[in-house]
């Protein structure tokens, strides 16, 4: 076994295998766990030893509830250096996953959100499990939902992914199978007969999953997809809030949680999306530097992450304060090349 206390790499038979080693932390992934992974990942490219690489986590909490963002406030006080290091390296992390030329197979057993879902989602195949929760929360701290999530998210039916970046809903097993986010899903009770047959078998894994392959019954989420696409399909957030004002008890409720996100959060995302349906995972994780480069010099990534994760009193205080207040003038400057630089994939 090779690694760091935090990723433990080991060969399993013809799998590269890496476990996310930080089960008290729920996984939160770091900036050196982020180059652990993409040094191994790198590493193995053209090595005729690994046909398919798995990652999970440890534990049975999460699979990776996300960036390490109380680390990444305190860098991004400190300076430029510290934050733009850490999301260059993950993003850099996040395309060699997407384009990696072998199956990547990840274990979403339990938490699966932010950074998790960076090292997840690009992947061939995602296999959630009963204890699997997935989120985008990232609206609620005044970010984002990155990794290249506004890359991924567009790509979902209909206006899935626009629904889950405003609002950060959480999706179970059944959903995130319907929403095309997991490929699978096999019992948490079967995941070892999983692991052992990957490792030691010589099918191909998608005839693997398909066998362990468990039946999910109805998708809650299906009930809900017509009004998603209905209200969720418009270009300003402020016209989504009205058609949501306009709708059922389930859908003022929807009005209600993004009134409660960072309006600028909030715009910055839709906008990112729109621009990322369009993109190639290198353009979307480029935009997406872009974008965070400009939130470490601003408020209300700071403000969130106090409020939430530091201080608990959960009453952020956004500035602006009010969607009407953010204009697409003051979004302009996130959109442009930073000091520094682009993000580059060389």
């Amino acid at each position: 076994m090779t690694g760091t206390d935090d990723v433990l790499i080991e060969h399993r038979g013809r799998a590269l295998w890496l476990t996310l080693n930080r089960p008290a932390a729920m996984n939160a992934l770091t900036h050196a766990m982020a180059n652990t992974v993409q040094k191994a990942l790198y590493d193995s490219i053209g090595d005729t030893a690994v046909a398919l690489v798995v990652i999970e986590g440890a534990g049975e909490r999460a699979f990776c509830a996300g960036g390490d963002v109380v680390a990444m406030h305190a860098a991004g006080r400190a300076g430029a250096a510290g934050w733009q290091a850490f999301f260059r390296d993950e993003y850099r992390m996040n395309q060699t996953i997407a384009r990696y030329p072998e199956p990547y197979v990840a274990i979403l057993d339990g938490v699966t959100m932010g950074g998790g879902v960076g090292l997840s989602i690009h992947g061939r195949y995602r296999v959630a499990t009963e204890r699997t929760l997935f989120a985008m929360p990232e609206t609620a701290i005044g970010m984002i939902p990155d990794v290249g999530g506004t890359h991924a998210l567009p790509r979902l039916p209909g206006e899935i992914g626009t629904w889950l970046a405003l609002t950060g809903a959480r999706l179970k097993a059944a959903d995130c199978l319907y929403a095309g986010i997991a490929t699978h899903v096999v019992s948490d009770d079967r995941l070892p007969l999983l692991r052992d047959l990957i490792a030691t078998g010589d099918e191909p894994v998608e005839a693997i999953l398909a066998t362990l392959h468990a039946d999910t019954g109805e998708a809650p989420l299906a009930a809900l997809r017509d009004a998603i696409d209905f209200h969720f399909a418009h270009d300003t957030v402020e016209a989504i809030v009205a058609s949501l004002l306009t709708g059922d008890d389930w859908a003022q409720a929807q009005a209600v949680t993004i009134a409660a996100m960072s309006p600028t959060a909030l715009k910055l995302t839709l906008r990112a999306l729109r621009h990322g349906a369009g993109a190639d995972i290198e353009g979307a994780l480029r935009t997406e530097y872009r974008i965070v480069s400009h939130i470490r010099s601003g408020h209300d990534f700071y403000e969130g992450i106090r409020a939430m994760l530091i201080d608990k009193d959960k009453t952020p205080r956004w500035s602006p304060a009010m969607l009407a207040e953010v204009g697409d003038a003051d979004l302009d400057p996130y959109f442009q090349e930073p000091q520094g630089g682009d993000l580059d994939f060389s």
